[in-house]
C-alpha cells in the first residue's frame, strides 16, 4: 500500500495542507514512522470517503443510476438550440450538453440547485505511473 506525503494528501482530499496537519494532531488521520510524515494510502481512502459524503438528494425519485451528483449550477451557455450547464458537486465539475430548450424549461441558471445523472457503460480507471 501507497504512503502519502501532507502536502498531496491534501491536494487529493481538496483541502489545506494545514487542514491535514491538523486532523494528524486530532488523531483523524494516522502517519507512518517516516521523516517527514506520511499518511498510509488506506486511512487516505477513507478519509475521503468520509469526506465525499453526497448532498441530499432534492428529487425524491427512485433511480436505477447510482451515479447521481447533487450540486449548484455554476454557468449556463445557451447557443441557439444546444446549451452546456456546468455544475459543481463538490469537488467534482460535471457538464451537461442538452437543448437549450431543455435549460429554459428546468430554469437553469447559475445558483440553482441540481441532480447530474450519469448513466453510462464504460468508465476508465487509470493509476499513475510508479
Amino acid at each position: 500500500m501507497r504512503d502519502y506525503k501532507v502536502s498531496h494528501a491534501a491536494r487529493l482530499l481538496g483541502v489545506s495542507d494545514d487542514t491535514v496537519r491538523r486532523w494528524i494532531d486530532q488523531g483523524v488521520l494516522p502517519v507512518t514512522d517516516a521523516s517527514p510524515a506520511e499518511i498510509p494510502g488506506a486511512a487516505l481512502a477513507e478519509r475521503a470517503v468520509a469526506l465525499a459524503a453526497a448532498a441530499a438528494d432534492p428529487t425524491d425519485v427512485l433511480s436505477s443510476a447510482r451515479n447521481r451528483f447533487v450540486g449548484l449550477v455554476t454557468r449556463v451557455q445557451l447557443d441557439g438550440v444546444m446549451a452546456q450547464v456546468d455544475i459543481q458537486a463538490g469537488p467534482h465539475r460535471v457538464v451537461s450538453l442538452m437543448s437549450a430548450e431543455s435549460a429554459r424549461e428546468l430554469g437553469l441558471e447559475p445558483g440553482s440547485l441540481a441532480v447530474a445523472v450519469v448513466k453510462a457503460t464504460t468508465v476508465i480507471v487509470e493509476t499513475p505511473k510508479d
